[in-house]
């Protein structure tokens, strides 16, 4: 079955990935750049969060955060942003018919922004307070301090909204220079989907791009160094609970094994069916939360468990998490059970891509970060290929690494912990 989407080379670089959804009222569409975080040195921590907050405070054309707010919210509409460590993203969903000022407010925001002076002080003190409220939230914390480290002394262990320190320092002229660096053209892949034509989508979007075409040599990202040992990283908090990350280096997003380390995952511990919930929860009732959860990164990532327990149950339950983790390394998944997996798996993604943004999204993402788009059907066909043997491989390949563990509770020392994983 041919793909039901297009690409399209746009002028100056871009590229425009469109997928009619007759069938639907709305239209998704995304315009994604890459690079993010990582891009940024220990100076610039948190620039690009910070530039995807100004985006939305005025533009030339619409010179407030209510005007912008407005014009798609006046036409039952939703606009927003993220950034994250490798791509920004800024995004809107229309009534079908309203596709034109979709496009037009979202190059508004990454074409014309002001940047005023005034705007950088007010936000400045917004995402401080942002910061600040990660720290109080001890889920939120844990988990920086894992990806701190996952990947010392690098920008994918920051935070993505920066540092305190980082952020309070960013000038405007710092602001100015780094957005110019990042919105080019040959950085953009613009997405669509919905009640469109392809050929009109073409059009209302090469009427959008106002940015430089020329592509900015200072977008490299370099690659993590190794890790020599397991470490531990403990916050002292007077919680009524232990907040525990634990886990390993994994596989990159381009990397043929994984969608057998997504599968390992899912066997591991995402759902109420999984071996964490099953055992931690269900069986030992050592935590309310327990789950794992994968990272990818184009040359690295991670496989992680986060546990929320009782601070004076924290070294069992990370113990019944090592024997879960050693398990899967010593014998192969039954085949009931990966056959369960695998299901899992394609009914989430079957499950995200029913709407016009999923849709938009997962294109867009393909293309600009692996350069070539997978069908539904492809990406379904891989994930049923994997094999038992290959779960176990992969398992024994990532869990041999050494392990690292971030810890926040009202604990004294952190000597029991890393007694468990041998740091």
């Amino acid at each position: 079955m041919p793909p039901s989407h297009r690409v399209h080379q746009l002028p100056g670089g871009a590229r425009l990935v469109v997928e009619p959804m007759p069938e639907r009222h709305s239209t998704s569409m995304v315009l994604m750049f890459a690079g993010g975080s990582r891009l940024e040195d220990d100076r610039l921590g948190g620039v690009s969060h910070f530039i995807e907050h100004l985006f939305f405070k005025g533009t030339r054309r619409r010179p407030s955060s209510k005007e912008i707010a407005d014009a798609i919210e006046g036409v039952g509409g939703f606009i927003n942003a993220s950034t994250d460590k490798e791509l920004t993203a800024y995004w809107a969903r229309v009534p079908s018919e309203r596709m034109e000022l979709g496009f037009d407010v979202l190059f508004d925001i990454v074409a014309n922004s002001r940047l005023d002076e005034a705007d950088v002080e007010k936000e400045r003190m917004v995402i401080l307070d942002e910061l600040r409220m990660y720290q109080d939230q001890p889920q939120d914390l844990v988990q920086n301090l894992f990806e701190e480290l996952i990947w010392p002394g690098h920008p994918l262990g920051r935070d993505i909204a920066g540092t305190e320190e980082s952020v309070s320092r960013l000038t405007r002229d710092d602001i100015l220079e780094y957005a110019d660096a990042h919105y080019r053209l040959p950085n953009l892949v613009v997405g669509a989907a919905g009640s469109l034509g392809i050929e009109e989508t073409i059009a209302v979007v090469g009427k959008g791009l106002g940015l430089r075409p020329e592509i900015d040599g200072a977008l490299n990202a370099s690659t993590p160094g190794a890790l020599e040992s397991p470490r531990v990283l403990m916050r002292r908090r007077e919680t009524e609970q232990a907040h525990i990350c634990l886990g390993a280096r994994a596989l990159s997003y381009v990397h043929p094994d994984r969608y057998a380390l997504d599968l390992l995952n899912t066997v591991l511990g995402e759902g109420m069916s999984s071996r964490l919930f099953l055992d931690i929860r269900e069986r030992l009732g050592l935590a309310y939360d327990v789950h794992s959860f994968t990272q990818k990164h184009r040359d690295t990532g991670y496989l992680g468990v986060y546990v929320g327990v009782d601070p004076k149950k924290a070294v069992d339950a990370v113990n019944a998490v090592l024997m879960e983790l050693r398990a899967l390394s010593q014998t192969e998944v039954a085949e009931d059970e990966l056959a369960r997996a695998k299901e899992f798996t394609k009914g989430r993604l079957r499950l995200e891509l029913e709407t016009t943004n999923g849709v938009a999204f997962w294109l867009t993402y393909q293309e600009l970060l692996l350069g070539q788009i997978k069908t539904i059907d492809e990406e379904l066909t891989l994930v049923d290929a994997v094999t038992a043997d290959d779960v176990k491989r992969v398992a024994v390949e990532v869990l041999s690494g050494p392990l690292q563990m971030a810890v926040v509770g009202p604990f004294q020392r952190d000597g029991a912990f890393r007694l468990a994983i041998g740091a």
